[in-house]
């Protein structure tokens, strides 16, 4: 098995924390390593490679950070379907070789089950299971709660238990909901799972899928060796993720796969999920520039001041030209706020 971490993800529900030069996989959000840090440091071990696939102005973030792994540069960023089939075309691997695709930007609690988890999608579901020839197998994470947040895998039953996980068919994939739909999709229960972008399969397996569902293998295998033809064609292809292009209708074609897990997931994918981490109370949100606001004596506000970040308490009302982070009701965890702040900050001198 080897496997390819999309580092891409911009973090902008992190204003002004994450920014366009530094986004979230680059940042200290949780300790003092970086969540690229974490991610390569939570993975099995006796992987054939570990390769890191990002547009150019994070390869050096990368190649600091994480300098074990291989960097595979695109062009430029065009969502997970494109960076996808890059890393399948151009990563010279074994056509029945397992590859685990993985995020670079999420927390997670239990790093040994997790582990165990890729070990046993990889041995028991990725070459063909619950009567699947070489399927497609998406991660999921038990649902805990309705939530908006998150997209949703839903199963068909009847499933498997599969070395302690919860194995299904993939029926379809939902979308994030409105707030009676996840309601509704929390209570149903059967199975259904976030979808947490995780992604385990044979290389034949994807490099197929993206042949019978997408342009990418007929645009970007005859360029591969040629850097200017390279960019040429990444220019003209669509922005489009890996479950719209692939996912979706490999699952209406009954070759995709799930697994459910519970390893303590968030996908950090706001101030809100962030302060939970952190284990402060409080929800998050940013207000855009030029905005206005209001906070009360239980609030704390975050804005860039000339280069550095500051918190701003409550009451009091809050402007900026830039983006603030408004954290509702974290006054009383502001400790925490503030040695976030000064990881990010200590880290940024470090490297500058």
């Amino acid at each position: 098995m080897y496997v390819v971490i999309l580092a891409g993800g911009g973090g902008t529900r992190l204003r002004p924390l994450s920014r366009d030069e530094r986004p979230k996989p680059f940042l200290p959000l949780l300790d003092e390593r970086t969540l690229i840090q974490q991610t390569v440091d939570r993975l099995p071990h006796g992987l054939s490679g570990v390769f890191a696939v990002v547009s150019p102005a994070y390869a050096p973030l990368v190649r600091r950070q994480v300098p074990d792994v291989e960097v595979l540069v695109e062009p430029e960023g065009r969502n997970t379907a494109a960076a996808i089939a890059l890393a399948t075309l151009a990563i010279d691997r074994p056509a029945d070789e397992i590859m685990a695709v993985l995020p670079a930007d999420h927390a997670i609690r239990d790093a040994s089950l997790f582990q165990a988890t890729l070990r046993a999608v990889a041995d028991r579901l990725a070459g063909g299971a619950l009567g699947v020839d070489q399927p497609l197998v998406t991660l999921g994470v038990r649902v805990e709660r309705p939530s908006t947040e998150y997209g949703y895998l839903i199963p068909e039953p009847p499933g498997a238990l599969v070395d302690g996980l919860s194995a299904f068919r993939l029926r379809a994939f939902r979308e994030k909901p409105d707030a009676a739909a996840a309601q509704g999709l929390y209570r149903q229960g059967g199975g259904i799972a976030w979808n947490a972008g995780m992604f385990l399969w044979r290389r034949a397996a994807i490099r197929r899928a993206l042949a019978d569902y997408t342009d990418l293998v007929a645009t970007l295998e005859p360029v591969l060796q040629d850097a200017g033809a390279l960019a040429g064609a990444y220019a003209g292809l669509r922005t489009r993720s890996i479950d719209y292009e692939v996912m979706e209708p490999a699952a209406r074609d009954g070759r995709v796969l799930m697994a459910s897990m519970d390893v303590g997931w968030s996908d950090i994918g706001g101030w809100t999920a962030l302060l939970a981490q952190l284990g402060a109370a409080g929800e998050g949100r940013v207000l855009p520039p030029g905005e206005s606001a209001d906070i009360a004596s239980g609030d704390l506000a975050i804005q860039n001041d000339a280069g550095r970040l500051v918190i701003r308490a409550g009451p009091g009302t809050i402007h900026s030209d830039g983006p603030v982070a408004l954290l509702t009701g974290a006054a009383a965890d502001r400790d925490r706020v503030e040695r976030l702040l000064a990881r990010v900050a200590a880290m940024e001198a470090h490297e500058a």
